[in-house]
């Protein structure tokens, strides 16, 4: 699962494999639905934490 990315993945690069804005992105990471962190104002989102989110809101529609 998204093996074409980075280990560290940019807000664009989550954005373009979740096929959602970028805004949505800062959201999930703001109410720490998706785990990130940030290295001054830059956020870095590892790729195990996106799949991880996705894996559980797989779960959650089940």
């Amino acid at each position: 699962m998204f093996d074409q990315y980075n280990d560290i993945m940019t807000i664009a690069e989550v954005a373009e494999a979740l096929y959602i804005g970028k805004n949505r992105v800062y959201q999930l990471l703001e109410t720490g639905a998706l785990k990130g962190f940030r290295i001054g104002k830059i956020w870095k989102i590892p790729k195990a934490a996106l799949q991880e989110y996705v894996l559980k809101q797989s779960h959650m529609g089940s």
